[in-house]
C-alpha cells in the first residue's frame, strides 16, 4: 500500500489491497442495492486528483479516502437490482454518477444531482485494485472499440474527454467558427480534437511549445505561446491569428481548459460581441473580471461540472469512427509508481495524462 500525508493539510491517498485495507478500517465491501463491484483496468490522474493532494481542496467525504475517478474496467459483482447483462462487462465509471430519480435528474441537470457519487470524492476511488460504485449509469464499452483500444487506455474517457466533449455540445459550436482553448494540455488537447472534428477554425493557447505541438498535430490551425506574454498581448495575439485564418471576429467560442489563474485570467478576455466562455479547467486561485462585459457583448459564461452519463455512448462512437483519439496522449504507469506519478503532475512535468494500472 502506498500512502503519503501532507503538512498542510491531512490528507492520505491509499491503493486498496485486501488485507491492508483490512489494517485501515477499509475492508473492501459487497455491493449495496443497486451498486456494482468494477475490478479497475486503469485510473487516470486529474488535475483535481493533485489539488486534493497539494491544494489544500478537500473531499466530501471525510479522509482516509482512496482517490482517482477516471476509471475504466470490468464488472465482477453486483448488487440487487443491477441488470444481470453488466457482470463481466468492460465498462467506463462516469466521473459523476448521478442519482437519476430526483428533480434535478428528471429536469435533465444531472451534473448537478445533490446526490450524486464522484469516486475519489464522495467514495473511495479508482487508485486501487477494485471500486464500487452506483451501477445505473456505467456505460458499456462496445467490442468494436475493444479491438482497436485495451481497456486501460479509455479510462480518462470518464472525464479528460467527456468533459471537453459536452462543454463544447453545449457551447453550441458550429462548422465555420472560431474556437479558443486556453490550455491544451491533458483536458484541452482532447476539446481541441472535439472541436475541429465539428468543423470549427481551432486556436490553442498554451505556455509549453510541446503542449502547443500536440495541438497542432490534434487539428489546432493556429497556436499562441503565451508565456512572458501580458494578457492584452495574448488577446491581440489571437485577433491577429484569427484575422489571418479568415475567422468570424464575433460569437468566438472560448474554452477555459487550464485550471490556472492567468488562463482564466485570459479566456475572459478573450470574450467579445456574442461569445460564449466554458470554464472547464478547475483553480482555487481568485481572479478579478469586469462582469459588465458580459452585459456590453451580450455574452455568456457557464461552468461544467463533469459529464452527463447519457453522452458516453456518442462519446465512444466518436473514438471508434476516430474522430477522437486517445493513445496519443495517454501514458501507462504502474499504481505502485503513485507518488512520484503525483508529484510529477503537481510541478507539470508530465506531458501526457498518467495512468495507474494495477499490478
Amino acid at each position: 500500500m502506498i500512502d503519503t500525508m501532507r503538512s498542510d493539510w491531512d490528507a492520505w491517498f491509499m491503493v486498496a489491497s485486501g488485507a491492508q485495507l483490512e489494517q485501515r478500517g477499509l475492508t473492501p465491501r459487497r455491493p449495496e442495492p443497486g451498486e456494482a463491484v468494477v475490478e479497475v483496468a486503469g485510473c487516470g490522474v486529474c488535475h483535481t486528483d493533485v489539488a486534493f493532494s497539494f491544494d489544500g481542496v478537500k473531499t466530501r467525504s471525510a479522509l482516509p479516502l482512496v482517490l482517482g475517478h477516471e476509471i475504466s474496467g470490468i464488472v465482477r459483482e453486483i448488487g440487487d437490482g443491477v441488470d444481470p447483462a453488466l457482470l463481466g462487462r468492460a465498462v467506463i465509471v462516469p466521473a459523476v454518477l448521478p442519482c437519476g430519480e430526483c428533480d434535478l435528474c428528471r429536469a435533465g441537470r444531472r451534473a448537478i444531482c445533490r446526490n450524486q457519487v464522484m469516486p475519489g470524492n464522495d467514495r473511495h476511488g479508482g487508485f486501487a485494485s477494485h471500486v464500487v460504485v452506483p451501477a445505473r449509469y456505467l456505460c458499456p464499452v462496445p467490442e468494436r472499440l475493444l479491438a482497436s483500444h485495451e481497456l486501460w487506455e479509455l479510462a480518462v474517457v470518464s472525464d479528460a474527454v467527456s468533459t471537453p466533449f459536452q462543454a463544447v455540445k453545449r457551447s453550441g459550436l458550429a462548422p465555420g467558427e472560431f474556437a479558443v482553448f486556453v490550455g491544451s494540455g491533458g483536458i484541452g488537447i482532447h476539446g481541441v480534437q472535439v472541436a475541429s472534428a465539428a468543423g470549427a477554425t481551432v486556436v490553442a493557447v498554451d505556455v509549453s511549445p510541446a503542449k502547443l505541438e500536440q495541438a497542432s498535430a490534434a487539428g489546432a490551425k493556429g497556436v499562441v505561446d503565451g508565456s512572458g506574454m501580458a494578457t492584452k498581448e495574448v488577446r491581440k495575439a489571437v485577433r491577429n491569428l484569427a484575422e489571418s485564418l479568415g475567422a468570424p471576429p464575433h460569437c468566438w467560442k472560448i474554452f477555459e481548459t487550464s485550471g490556472t489563474r492567468s488562463g482564466q485570467e485570459t479566456a475572459y478576455a478573450l470574450l467579445g460581441y456574442g461569445g460564449v466562455l466554458s470554464v472547464v479547467g478547475y483553480s482555487t486561485e481568485r481572479i478579478e473580471i469586469n462582469l459588465s462585459n458580459l452585459m456590453a457583448y451580450d455574452a455568456e459564461a457557464r461552468g461544467n461540472w463533469g459529464a452527463d452519463p447519457l453522452i458516453y455512448p456518442e462519446l465512444l462512437e466518436w473514438i471508434g469512427d476516430g474522430r477522437i483519439h486517445v493513445k496519443p496522449y495517454i501514458e501507462r504507469h504502474p499504481l505502485a509508481s503513485i507518488n512520484d506519478v503525483f508529484d510529477q503532475a503537481h510541478h507539470g512535468r508530465l506531458t501526457k495524462r498518467a495512468v495507474l494500472i494495477p499490478s
